[in-house]
């Protein structure tokens, strides 16, 4: 399984990581609604089960995909500093797909 991440995304996953919550978690990428062929999605602080891998990112940062969940493949974690600010996470092989 493949995960990018960008840059400011970065710094806020890393924040995440090493705030009080994020102790002894890792970032997980979750689908909230799974259209088929596409998905929505979201990051949460997590810890590994039997069915995730743990993907190393360029970023040095580890982050959890359930093995079961095909659309999690491939994904693209960015972040922007726009009104609204957050997350935007696609995967450019099923298409649009966004939080």
């Amino acid at each position: 399984m493949k995960c990018k991440i960008n840059k400011n995304a970065s710094k806020v996953l890393k924040d995440m990581l090493s705030s009080q919550a994020g102790q002894g978690k890792m970032i997980r990428v979750i689908i909230t609604q799974n259209h088929g062929n596409h998905g929505h999605y979201d990051v949460t602080l997590d810890t590994a089960t039997e069915h995730d891998e743990i993907v190393k990112t360029d970023k040095d940062i580890d982050v959890l995909l359930d093995t079961r969940e095909p659309l999690l493949d491939g994904v693209w974690i960015q972040y922007f500093y726009v009104q609204p600010e957050g997350f935007f996470i696609t995967n450019p092989s099923t298409g649009f797909n966004e939080k």
